[in-house]
Order: structure tokens, then sequence, then C-alpha cells
């Protein structure tokens, strides 16, 4: 993802009944309001960070010990952070610590200041640039739910357009397993993996680097934690910038109900043309209709005789979860979709090595990992309708209007709507007291749409967005000179682009690699 893994990706496009069976412990979390926590134990204050060289690269690492609980920081066992960090390069130009931030929820953070150093000098000379894995993350305390078995059988199974009463009724008792699940193997941490627990987190991290303020850079996801951020800690924050938004003004219900129709957007508008254009090269239809329509029928081969590729059987849902993955970005994704699609419709005419590219890249849509820490923040953050039938209906419609994403739907909201049932506090994003934040969305994107960045900006007082012409997610770092050249004008010298200022999108790509199937 530059941003995400292939199964953080495939998960953003989710859309997260009956009550779980499962119960959690009795819990307090959230009874505070948000961002009204106690004062912070001198444990944990007064604790050094004991930075040694990562396993690669020129970052160090640490670890850092946080409250389970931080509206309880002395109930149940602490919780560990890993953070990483590379110093400023030019220590007489060093102006402060820029703290970035993973996608997800349920991607990695650590590796990102490096990332963002090798594709910044500028920033890299002037800051700190600081990362961690958030809590229920990767090399930090994990969250766990179920085996990769099962989350298979959720997300990559047979065809999630199937709405007969018995697909319908399977997929919601799925759906529920794995939130079950989540009840009995995390059921005492699942309370407190949750974005307001983890800004809390945040804002020790900074205490410990002995920073009064610190400046934010946040894509997908983590725009959502931004805000959050920001706006329990205002007086915390020096620059923030915002890279393809998530409304953290409202809720994870309303924004995800969303993307069904911009993934259906970005597939019909952007990917169809472009293959159609390049027709020559991938026989998929010379017309975007005609690759439409050698889509369909591709997935109903699928659905019909699901297909073996080098040991991974390939379902129409492995189908839909590459696709939405490849249309990010298009630069990284339209060709790998394209070859893919032929070798789907031709296996024997593939070469044997794209043959194995084609089964690794399908093999899981969602990694179990990723998919516990996912369901765990976006299904507690912010409340869910739990009405079983509210949901086929929804989806129902939003499989016939929007198939792309839309048939996954059931799947993602049955999972919310049978979530074991927690106190979380709802955060408030307005602006109020926080500096002059810079958004960046494109118009196009799939995941986090533009509707959805225009509601956030106008929710978030004083924000400025910068609007980008295309459709791929990831603004920053994604090789726009004009984008990246107002990113670091703003986060170096605190200049914003001027209100209503659009950026072209990148070119479209050209055909470069071998059609794989014809």
């Amino acid at each position: 993802m530059r941003l995400f893994r292939k199964s953080a990706r495939w998960a953003a496009t989710a859309l997260c009944g009956v009550l779980a069976a499962a119960a959690l412990p009795a819990t307090t979390a959230g009874a505070a309001p948000a961002g009204v926590a106690p004062p912070v134990p001198d444990r944990y204050r007064h604790q050094r960070l004991d930075w040694h060289p990562c396993a690669t690269g020129p970052l160090e690492c640490a670890t850092m010990t946080v409250p389970r609980d931080w509206y309880r920081p002395g109930a149940g066992p602490d919780l560990h952070v890993e953070v990483d960090r590379l110093r400023a390069a030019d220590p007489a130009a060093r102006r402060g610590v820029l703290m970035v931030a993973a996608g997800g929820p349920g991607a990695s953070g650590l590796g990102r200041p490096a990332r963002l150093a090798s594709y910044s000098p500028h920033l890299a000379a002037a800051y700190d640039i600081v990362g961690f894995d958030q809590r229920g993350v990767g090399a930090s305390t994990r969250v766990t739910c179920s085996d990769q078995d099962t989350v298979d059988a959720l997300f990559a199974s047979g065809d999630l357009r199937d709405r007969s009463p018995e697909a319908v009724r399977r997929t919601v008792d799925r759906a529920r397993g794995f939130a079950q699940d989540c009840g009995r193997r995390s059921g005492d941490l699942l309370p407190y993996i949750t974005t307001d627990q983890a800004v809390h987190d945040m804002d020790l991290y900074r205490e410990l680097l002995g920073a009064r303020k610190v400046s934010y850079y946040g894509p997908s996801y983590a725009t959502f934690l931004g805000a959050y951020y920001a706006t329990e800690f205002p007086g915390r924050v020096e620059r923030v910038v915002l890279d393809s938004n998530v409304d953290f003004t409202g809720t994870w219900q309303s924004f995800m109900t969303g993307q069904p129709m911009s993934f259906q957007r970005r597939f019909e508008e952007d990917f169809l043309p472009w293959l159609a254009a390049h027709d020559a090269t991938y026989h998929q239809g010379a017309t975007p209709a005609e690759a439409g329509a050698a889509f369909e029928r591709l997935r109903a081969a699928l659905g019909a005789h699901p297909l073996d590729i080098e040991g991974t059987v390939v379902t129409p849902n492995h189908l839909d979860a590459a696709t939405t993955d490849s249309v990010y970005n298009a630069r990284e994704g339209f060709e790998g979709l394209a070859v893919l699609l032929g070798v789907l419709a031709h296996p024997q005419e593939a070469p044997a090595d794209v043959r194995k590219t084609v089964a690794a890249r399908l093999a899981h849509p969602l990694g179990a990992d990723f998919a516990a820490d996912f369901f765990s923040v976006t299904c507690q953050d912010t409340p869910w309708t739990r009405n079983a039938r509210y949901w086929e209906e929804l989806s129902a419609r939003d499989t016939a209007a929007h198939p792309l994403a839309g048939a996954r739907e059931l799947a993602f909201a049955s999972v919310c709507a049978n979530w074991p049932r927690t106190r979380t506090p709802r955060v408030r994003v307005t602006g109020e007291g926080l500096p002059p934040v810079l958004m960046l969305n494109s118009t196009h994107d799939p995941a986090t749409y533009y509707e959805s960045a225009v509601r956030a900006h106008r929710g978030l007082a004083g924000s400025r967005l910068l609007t980008v012409d295309g459709g791929d997610h990831g603004q920053f770092q994604n090789h726009n000179p004009c984008v990246d050249a107002a990113v670091e004008a703003y986060l170096l010298d605190g200049v914003l682009p001027a209100e209503g200022a659009r950026c072209p999108g990148g070119p479209l790509p050209e055909p470069a690699g071998r059609p794989g199937g014809r």
C-alpha cells in the first residue's frame, strides 16, 4: 500500500443482527468522557525508551509500556507498543518531531519513518520522524480472533453475491462465529483496542520523546487516528496532514456504507476504460462495456467451476477482492489486474512464474491478524446497527447497484452487528482549538471517497482541503510533484495551499509487462 498491504486494502472496502453469544468480562472501558482520562501514573511517564538499532535499516527501535485501559490505568496487565524513529539528518535545521501512522486499521506502522525519509529528504533533514505499531497490531500487543481458515471461509469461499436464504444465513452465521472467536480469544483485551485508547498511547510517546508538540502525517485510517489525537490533545499538535480521509466527524457505519458506490465508480469509470484502451495487449474488450462483460463472464465461470491455480482454489470472491485491491493505485495495480484477468481466463497459456504470482496474490484476501484489529477498532469506535434484517435488505440493494464491493457488505456488517458489547467514549471532532489542518483527497479514491473527505473537511473547522483530480488512494509519497510541494511547504514552512486548490492526478500507466494469458 505504500499505505496498505493486500489484506488491509481489501478490508478497507468492508462494511462492518443478533448479539454475539460470546461474553466479555465486566469492564468500565470508556466510563469517562473521551480525553478525560486520569493523570498518567509516574511509572509510565518516567519510563525510559531503550533505543537500539532495529533489525533492518537505519532506524532505532524501542518498546513502550502503556496501560491496558487509560481510564483505569491500574487495572489489568500492561500492554506494550513497539516504536521506531529516524533522527533528523541535519541537526542544525531540525524543527521538531513528525509522527507518522499507518492505515487499516490493522496495518503496521514500523518502518514508515525510513520510507518517508527516503521519499522526502527535505522532511528527513528537518524532523525526527517517528512511527509505531498501534496497540493490537504487529509487534505490539496483538489482538487475536479466528484462524486463517475461518477468515477465508467467511470472506473468500463461494460467492457473496448469492442472495439465497441459505447463502445469507451462512454468511451471517460465519460472521457471528468470527465475532464470538474474538470474544473468546481476546475478551479481556478486546474493549481496549480502540482509536480512543490508541491516541493516549500516542501522547505518552510524545512525552517520552521529550517533545512539547508533534507534527503528524497519517494516510487513510490514520486520518481518523490523527483527527482523534488532535481533538483529544489539541495543545500537543503543531502541523497535521491527513491524507485520503475517512469521515472522522461521523461513524464507521455511515462512512463504510458509502464504499460500494466509490469502488464501483473507480472500477467502471477509470479501470474499465483503461483496460479497453489497451485491448491490443490484454484482449478483454475494445470498449468499457465489453471489458465489463468479460469480467462478469469470468466471474460467472469461477462461480460455476472454481479454478485451481497452483493450489489456490479461486472463487468469485477472490476475483472481487483482487479487483478492489488493484484499483487503489493505477500505477501499481491496473496492469497487475489486467494480467490476472488474462491468467484466470486462459490459465493454460500463462507462464508458470506468472501463475505462481497470481496464486500468491489471490490466496488470502483478508489476513487473520489484520482482520482481528480491523474489526476491533471499527466495530467499537462508533455505534453500529445490530438489526440483522436491516443489513440483509441494505446489502441486497447495494449488491444489485454496486456489486463489486456491495456483495461483501453483509459479511462485514454482520461482524460488527454481532460484536461483543463494550462502552467506548465517542469523540466529537470539530476542529475547535486546533491549528489549520491540511487534508488531501482524490476525486475518485475508491476507499476513502471524496464525498467523505468533503464532509470531514466541512466538519473540521479551519482545515484546508487540497483536491487531486484522479483516483489513487494516498496522495503524498505517490510521485505527484504538485501534492508533494504542498505537503512540504506546509510541514516545513507552515504555508497552506490556497482555498479550493487542486492538483492534477498522475498519468495512467502504459502496459509494460506480459499479458499473461493470451
